[in-house]
């Protein structure tokens, strides 16, 4: 009998960096909830006001930034999952 106990098994599925810039160009800081809750928040919170002051015309400026910071969030959970299962 081993004295060792058993190794626990944790399976977890990468996340698609694709229908991450998918979500975010359709939805653009909502679709970040997908990839990344706190900057989908703030994205959130910076753009209401945005959108209000410039009166819609601060879109331009917010949607990019969602979409690049949620697929650089899902790249990053994907190298964390990788990096935490040895491959």
């Amino acid at each position: 009998m081993s004295q060792y106990p058993p190794p626990t098994v944790i399976v977890a599925n990468t996340k698609s960096v694709a229908l991450s810039l998918v979500l975010t160009f359709f939805l653009g800081p909502l679709g970040m909830l997908y990839s990344t809750i706190w900057g989908a928040l703030v994205m959130i919170l910076l753009s209401v006001p945005l959108f209000f002051l410039t009166f819609g015309h601060g879109a331009p400026l917010i949607w990019p930034i969602s979409m690049i910071w949620g697929a650089w969030a899902t790249h990053r959970y994907n190298q964390r999952l990788l990096r935490r299962a040895g491959l």
